[in-house]
């Protein structure tokens, strides 16, 4: 199979989709352009009228595209930071989330906002964040969050056919990343979560670009501890496929959950809480979470104190299987920012 980028993985879902539906069109800021090299040839091949370079207003983009929405088109709101999404937040979680159950399943909002997020790159604490825990807490939002150029694509031609707003968090990180991704078109179906390692000793449930990072840290701790890590990636957080997550946690008998949004009411907190009250009795130590301290996340050197490392990841899974020295993982796992 052809290895690509993730970047390219999502530059090849828009192509496809806007090919298939003319409906479907993108909104956002110097969206021609993208800085982060996933809108190359689409302003040539579809036009201005379809790729709408916007002002500088988060709040119209996204106000504009569930305008249109209603009136039968596919919109793509495209914010360059995942961080502005939430000027445009009255639009998003009380426009686009709520008005199909308003108006009585009446109406449809075939909306996607796709919103760059992360860290590990320095750039300070309003342009590294990541977005889940804002947006989970709405009822009405669908969300997706790739983790290798597989599911970008495929997860993100699943949301611009879905008939409900879906938000759509796409890693900095991971916008360089090489994976095999079929020529045949196919889609991703959401809330079906993915084992991207079997084990036996212990559940890591990750998200984002933090699933290539705990891989790389299982693979260490097998090698060198003899630490059976099974990692699932769910995919997709709203829905959830939390089956998934129970029948592993019920096979390991322990449960991590490693995200780089804060540990204060982030997704950790809301996957631990249902671990717990679906799968307490399975579990022989509690639910351990690896995420980013409750800080803005600090600029420059100062971010490493703020985002979870690798080797938070080492030192959770020792303390959940009872290991007393966990595995050095220093200089061996390492983030890489994108600048």
């Amino acid at each position: 199979m052809r290895q690509i980028l993730y970047n390219a993985a999502i530059n090849e879902a828009m192509h496809e989709e806007m090919e298939r539906d003319e409906t479907v069109y993108m909104i956002g800021e110097e969206c021609s352009q993208c800085v982060w090299g996933t809108s190359a040839g689409l302003s040539e091949k579809f036009g201005a009228h379809r790729i709408r370079d916007s002002a500088i207003s988060e709040a119209a983009i996204i106000g504009s595209s569930v305008g249109a929405a209603l009136a039968g088109y596919r919109p793509i709101s495209y914010m360059m930071f995942a961080d502005f999404m939430m000027c445009g937040a009255d639009e998003l979680l009380y426009k686009a989330a709520k008005w199909r159950f308003a108006h009585g399943g009446k109406v449809k909002i075939p909306l996607v906002v796709r919103a760059p997020i992360g860290g590990y790159s320095g750039i300070g604490a309003e342009h590294s964040q990541c977005m889940e825990s804002w947006v989970w807490r709405t009822p009405g939002l669908k969300i997706a969050i790739p983790s290798n150029p597989y599911d970008a694509k495929g997860l993100l031609k699943t949301a611009i056919r879905d008939d409900n707003p879906v938000v759509f968090l796409e890693h900095k990180n991971l916008m360089g990343m090489e994976g095999p991704v079929p020529e045949e078109t196919y889609t991703v179906p959401f809330g079906k979560a993915e084992i991207k390692r079997e084990g036996t000793d212990v559940t890591i449930v990750a998200t984002g670009y933090l699933v290539s990072v705990t891989l790389q840290v299982a693979n260490l701790l097998q090698k060198e501890k003899g630490v059976n890590v099974e990692v699932i990636d769910p995919r997709t957080l709203e829905p959830l496929d939390l089956d998934t997550i129970l029948a592993s946690v019920k096979k390991t008998k322990g449960a991590i959950i490693v995200d780089e949004d804060t540990m204060r009411c982030g997704p950790g907190a809301e996957i631990g809480m249902q671990i717990m009250e679906n799968a307490f009795d399975y579990l022989d130590a509690p639910v351990k979470r690896v995420a980013a301290k409750n800080y803005p996340i600090a600029g420059a050197y100062l971010e490493q104190f703020v985002l979870p490392q690798p080797q938070d990841i080492a030192n959770a899974v020792a303390e959940v299987t009872g290991d007393s020295e966990p595995l050095n993982v220093a200089g061996r796992v390492a983030t890489k920012g994108v600048f």
